[in-house]
């Protein structure tokens, strides 16, 4: 990859970024079309000053980076950093920054509490985390999300070869109809569901059926130890030439290869005498 500058809005239209790469794996036709006017400079790029939610991602990225730090250890170099793609000069990437060590591609977003879930999330974002992983050369991405509701959370997120794939694709036929001024339509891709890593620790304290079920789980754990004992034991009273054994209301059955099996037997047939 190539490092670069910011870029300014005239330089925004002569490639395809992280951000353009939602719209163009989207499913608004109204702003892909506008996208695709904006690139060929036909309007200019909206306005969002006044766009509450964008500005709150603006001002709470620097924490969200220093939060990402102190939480996991690790160093955010190259801060929004412009990367292009070394073969496709249309296609590059304003980085919020790069995860030392490992080299994951780092995102840091703010969304809004009451519309917010982990699998959500990821779907959003998964078209921008995917492409600036492609332009970056990185395998992975990390996603750091400050939510309204004070709450932050990390996710990691893989590079999916079949989903790069097609997401170059669409956004070759994008920068094709750029160029030709072709209308574009939309390329109708679903992301893939995200693999995520387990990175929280979460308090269960208030949630009512977590009690019942850990009181339950706590009572049956030393009758659960003992009755695999007992299993294992009684594996052992078995005779290595019998099919079966009985008695004292349990039947053991050797399958032909070989594994033990146990089933209750009413005490009456249990106690019959074997012909």
């Amino acid at each position: 990859m190539r490092p670069a500058t910011q870029p300014n809005k005239i330089e925004r239209r002569s490639f395809i970024g992280g951000s353009d790469a939602r719209m163009i794996m989207g499913s608004d036709e109204a702003m892909l079309v506008r996208l695709w006017r904006e690139k060929r400079g036909e309007v200019e790029p909206e306005d969002l000053s006044d766009n509450l939610i964008v500005q709150l991602g603006t001002v709470t990225e620097d924490l969200n980076r220093r939060w990402f730090e102190r939480n996991s250890g690790h160093v955010i170099k190259d801060v929004q950093r412009r990367v292009q793609h070394p073969v496709l000069e249309w296609m590059a990437a304003t980085l919020d920054g790069l995860v030392d060590p490992g080299g994951a591609v780092f995102e840091a977003k703010f969304m809004l509490p009451w519309t917010f879930s982990e699998e959500a999330a990821a779907e959003k974002h998964m078209a921008q985390l995917q492409h600036n992983m492609w332009v970056a050369n990185a395998r992975s991405a990390v996603l750091s999300i400050i939510t309204g509701g004070g709450k932050w959370v990390e996710m990691s997120v893989h590079a999916d070869p079949l989903y790069q794939h097609l997401l170059l694709t669409a956004e070759k036929n994008f920068w094709r109809c750029v160029m030709s001024g072709e209308e574009p339509r939309l390329f109708g891709v679903e992301p893939p569901r995200p693999r995520l890593e387990a990175v929280r620790i979460v308090d269960m304290s208030g949630s009512n059926s977590w009690a019942e079920f850990a009181a339950t789980f706590r009572r049956t754990r030393p009758a659960y130890q003992e009755h695999e004992s007992a299993k294992a034991d009684i594996k052992k009273l078995v005779p290595e030439d019998a099919k079966e054994a009985i008695g004292h209301g349990l039947r053991a059955k050797r399958s032909k290869s070989g594994a033990i099996s146990f089933e209750l037997m009413d005490v009456e047939v249990a106690d019959a005498p074997l012909q």
